[in-house]
């Protein structure tokens, strides 16, 4: 049966790039090994990694809502920005492969790194394969404003052109994960459980406010998503965050209003800037390899897995409690960072 809350979304149109929702598994092993057993606590992994499309992640569940925009408006160009090692870009520049559609990244030299495999390696390799164009300025720069002088540019020239910001993380964008949040409840049914703690990292916070919006009109609260802030201190995180959770509920029709209190981040592990190692985020991402065989990225699902570890040590949920850390992609930077994994 139809919600109120799938109607709302079904206004807007959307590019299917998931073919289906990605699945949902116990780790089992990882509980073993964090002695987890004890205290009942079961611990899941929601694989938005595990998408078909341009090396899968989180981006393309936004991507899909600014796509069909796109589409909808016949766009024969999108344009996003985003840091060298963007996501967000390599998965903007598949699904504009997929779909025929010229695709220009603005990319910003956004984190302190200048060695090969960063420069070169990685997404940076794979927006190329896309057939993307690149476009890469110095830290500090306006790429934004760049990318809207670019498509005036373009315009100009007779073009139908699209912008999107960093990260995709626009009202619109966040519908994505507004929708993720009612696929988590369905398969909560199918499972015979119910989450008590969802966990993402928080950067541009799509995800995050995405998934509060959703679990807000599901009637469960915003406060049980649980985010660690990965691009900005936690302050900072937090008021963007609740900012962009309002529009999207708003958005979505939505009269319910945001409290501060009710948008959980926790700012402990962003270290000393975005994108910069720490040496709980490499054991993190070496634990989840060698306990489940999973990978999961140095940027983003490192950093919030290993604020996750450090919250279950210090016994920081309740007995019992079902955990769903959502892995949001992002694998090939794991060979941009060749150098922090192999020193």
């Amino acid at each position: 049966m139809q919600t109120q809350f799938d109607t709302a979304l079904s206004a807007f149109p959307r590019a299917d790039l998931l073919q289906g929702p990605t699945p949902i598994q116990r780790a089992e092993r990882l509980e073993q090994l964090l002695g987890l057993e004890s205290q009942g606590i079961r611990l899941f992994l929601k694989r938005d990694d595990h998408m078909l499309l341009g090396g899968g992640g989180n981006k393309l569940r936004k991507l899909e809502f600014h796509l069909g925009a796109a589409q909808q408006e016949a766009v024969d160009t999108v344009i996003t920005v985003g840091g060298l090692q963007s996501n967000h870009a390599r998965l903007t520049a598949a699904v504009c492969a997929r779909l025929g559609i010229d695709c220009e990244l603005i990319l910003t030299r956004s984190v302190p790194k200048a060695d090969v495999d960063y420069e070169l390696n990685g997404n940076v390799l794979l927006d190329q394969l896309f057939g993307a164009t690149l476009e890469v300025l110095a830290a500090g720069t306006d790429s934004l404003a760049r990318a809207e002088a670019r498509a005036a540019q373009l315009r100009e020239s007779g073009r139908k052109v699209m912008v999107i910001p960093m990260g995709g993380s626009t009202p619109l964008g966040s519908l994505g994960y507004a929708r993720c949040a009612a696929e988590i409840a369905q398969q909560e049914s199918g499972l015979g459980l119910i989450f008590n703690q969802v966990v993402v990292p928080n950067g541009s916070a799509g995800t995050h406010a995405g998934l509060a919006a959703g679990f807000e009109l599901l009637e469960r609260g915003t406060s049980i998503v649980k985010a660690y802030s990965v691009l900005s201190d936690r302050d900072s995180s937090a008021a963007r965050t609740r900012t962009l959770t309002q529009d999207t509920l708003t958005l979505l029709g939505s009269n319910a209003i945001v409290q501060a209190h009710e948008i959980v981040i926790d700012g402990s592990q962003l270290g000393a800037g975005y994108g910069l190692p720490t040496q709980a985020m490499q054991d993190a991402v070496r634990l989840m390899a060698r306990a489940e065989g999973l990978l999961i990225d140095p940027v983003y699902s490192g950093k919030a897995f290993a604020g996750l570890l450090a919250d279950l040590q210090q016994r920081r949920f309740r007995e019992g409690a079902n955990l769903l850390f959502v892995m949001t992609g992002g694998t090939p930077g794991l060979y941009a960072y060749r150098e922090t994994f192999q020193a």
